[in-house]
């Protein structure tokens, strides 16, 4: 049993296709999205309707349940003046440019999904989605997070020996064992922050008792994507973000 996870997609088309291509070559039994389905690029609607039309499940980013509820802002993180203005300039633009049945499709998101991958009949892990934490879609889960805030969080989540604990919202993918459950951050199909402007996803699989995971990248038509921020109204300096691997990001 193979499964892809797929986080933080960020209206990000281009991205998204390219992503979806490289799963058609390969093995993979199930397909679920960790959240923040848009955001940041000029393609929410395209991406929410795609996701919908492949049978793409998944969990509600903090992008997603504030636009589909129009909240005050996007509980984004900002480290200073310019990042915090370029955020509510985005958040406002995908607010304007979400159509009602995308807002619809966001809302219908639940926070957290429990899948069996090996079925509900025998015993086996069970591989837990959810944006950022079992708790919240906006606490940012690094990789250098203690271990007492990583037993607090499989505690939170019920999580058991053996089981996978999923998530995204950093836009930096990680794997940690932690009390034999499986941490994995799947990274971010389109906005990655880790200085790789490719997308990256997640790839679990499961064998004879056994999880592995791969991080898998992609590389997408980047300049179609840089011109469609460009040409949109957002703001230029996220097409320079994808460029750079999220180097210049201080905003999720």
């Amino acid at each position: 049993m193979r499964i892809a996870l797929l986080a933080d997609i960020h209206a990000n088309l281009p991205a998204l296709e390219a992503v979806l291509d490289d799963l058609a070559d390969r093995r993979v039994d199930a397909t679920w999205h960790l959240g923040d389905l848009v955001g940041y690029a000029p393609w929410p609607n395209e991406v929410v309707a795609l996701l919908r039309a492949r049978g793409v499940a998944g969990v509600a980013g903090n992008y997603d349940s504030t636009v589909a509820t129009d909240h005050a802002h996007c509980g984004c993180r900002y480290e200073d003046d310019r990042q915090e203005a370029l955020s509510h300039e985005s958040y406002a633009w995908t607010r304007a440019y979400v159509t009602a049945a995308t807002k619809h499709a966001l809302r219908s998101l639940p926070f957290r999904l429990d899948v069996k991958p090996l079925g509900g009949h025998a015993s086996g892990p069970t591989l837990v989605l959810v944006h950022a934490t079992p708790t919240l879609n906006t606490p940012y889960w690094t990789e250098d997070r203690s271990a007492r805030f990583c037993a607090e969080m499989i505690a939170r989540a019920h999580a058991r020996a053996g089981d996978i604990l999923a998530f995204g919202h950093t836009h930096k993918p990680w794997h940690r064992l932690h009390d034999e459950v499986h941490l994995v951050n799947a990274g971010s199909v389109g906005r990655p922050k880790d200085g790789d402007w490719r997308s990256c996803y997640a790839l679990i699989e499961f064998r004879e008792g056994t999880v592995s995971v791969e991080f898998v990248r992609v590389a997408y038509d980047i300049e179609r994507a840089v011109n469609g921020i460009m040409e949109s109204g957002l703001p230029d300096e996220f097409a320079e973000i994808l460029r750079t691997g999220g180097t210049l990001a201080g905003v999720d």
